[in-house]
């Protein structure tokens, strides 16, 4: 997970961070199982940032049915 994103994120970075991210939050939800607010955080947070990058950047989210 990223530390901290902001306005000024430079959008050079967002094919390896996207990856990262996305590769953290498939093995946190495969790891993850029931619920807690701890876990909820988290996997919101990732989420976030992913979406942050993404609009940011003026990717087009891939479509991945859940």
């Amino acid at each position: 997970m990223l530390d901290q994103l902001e306005s000024n994120y430079d959008c050079a970075n967002a094919g390896s961070d996207l990856h990262q991210l996305k590769q953290e939050l498939e093995q946190f939800q495969s790891q993850s199982a029931g619920s807690g607010n701890e876990r909820d955080e988290h996997r919101n947070r990732l989420e976030n940032q992913i979406r942050f990058i993404e609009n940011k950047c003026s990717i087009t989210r891939e479509h991945n049915p859940q």
